[in-house]
């Protein structure tokens, strides 16, 4: 029988071995992109994701609030990622946030099964790792960590790691300010679409149904990354997704059909835009296709914290000031169950299909 802890990436990273199981090696075309991510995120030709200060956001300066805003708008429509700097997050909140993940991390992972999900039955908060569920079989080198942290009344305090003791402190007040962020940045993405400026953060469900779940991705070192990814590409179905990471470069994006990699910007929030606000702007604002790498010489934290609207009180649809008849609607109605159901059931087609070719 199967120990749970011989499932853990970090366990099998721990063990010694020289090569990586082959499932978790990728297929062939994959692995022609796949680079040595220190070199790639040196380089400085080509296009570099946006960042953007929001330090005027709210200015009482008419030019210069619009200025910023202008510029998180164009960004959210040419790339649908961002850095973003002076976000109001004070850099002693984020550190605390990643000191206490890290600190939960940094145990035995006896320690950490004590806090185990079971995908199987439904229990998807707490520790684990990607169970296969494409046809393909393939399994991503990375831990996590997941859990709802807002609303409040909604969060399950018994899943939350006890050690570090500052762990739900911190937690919890980064929640609270990142969803005021997250208002911000829908406001300005409203009024980007010529709508009122509350009316995206409506359609996601607002302050009580929309949803923010934390997953801290641990990605080990790996002793084969040329073969290996952290993430395989996706795009978020979130609304927003925030992220915050220790530093090690790992995140690339799918711009103009080439893999951008993300620089490590200091005290950034990096900022995706999802599938949720794609649909609602009918494609005025981009949901990028994005992957993580992994490497031999540093573990790879990050803390991505997804806003998602709830999974079946909402048609999400694109709005009808963003359908024309030069621009028909270009997603179906769905419920955002409905809408992961979809992308699950597409990439187990697609990994099907290539199966047989």
């Amino acid at each position: 029988m199967v120990t749970p802890t011989a499932r853990r990436v970090e366990s099998l990273a721990r063990s010694g071995i020289q090569a990586i199981p082959k499932e978790y090696v990728r297929p062939k075309e994959e692995l022609m992109s796949i680079g040595n991510i220190f070199e790639e995120e040196e380089k400085d030709e080509g296009p570099q994701v946006p960042t953007i200060d929001l330090k005027e956001i709210d200015s009482e300066d008419r030019v210069e609030r619009e200025k910023c805003r202008e510029e998180l708008k164009k960004a959210a429509m040419d790339w649908g990622v961002m850095h973003l700097v002076n976000h109001g997050i004070s850099d002693d909140l984020t550190e605390r946030v990643k000191r206490a993940g890290q600190a939960f991390f940094d145990q035995p992972v006896e320690e950490k099964e004590k806090y185990a999900n079971e995908q199987a039955s439904g229990k998807i908060q707490g520790y684990g790792s990607k169970l296969a569920n494409n046809a393909s079989g393939q399994l991503e080198w990375e831990d996590y960590f997941f859990h709802l942290i807002y609303p409040e009344d909604k969060r399950d305090m018994s899943i939350w790691p006890k050690t570090p003791s500052d762990y739900t402190e911190a937690t919890s007040e980064y929640a609270r300010q990142l969803r005021s962020l997250a208002t911000k940045i829908l406001a300005v993405l409203s009024l980007g679409l010529g709508l009122e400026e509350g009316r995206l953060e409506k359609e996601v469900g607002g302050l009580e149904e929309l949803l923010l779940q934390m997953k801290i991705n641990y990605y080990p070192k790996c002793p084969q990354p040329e073969l290996a990814l952290g993430v395989e590409a996706h795009t978020d179905v979130s609304a927003l997704t925030f992220i915050l990471h220790n530093m090690v470069p790992g995140l690339q994006l799918f711009y103009k059909d080439k893999w951008v990699t993300a620089k490590c910007v200091p005290n950034s929030i990096i900022l995706h835009i999802g599938d949720t606000i794609e649909i609602l702007s009918n494609g005025e604002y981009k949901s990028i296709l994005h992957r993580g790498l992994v490497n031999k010489e540093k573990v790879r934290i990050s803390w991505a914290v997804f806003c998602e609207p709830p999974k079946d009180k909402i048609i999400l649809k694109p709005l009808p000031e963003t359908v024309s008849e030069q621009k028909p609607a270009m997603f179906p109605p769905r419920t955002f169950q409905q809408h992961i159901e979809h992308k699950l059931f597409r990439r187990t087609q697609d990994a099907l299909l290539s199966d047989e070719e």
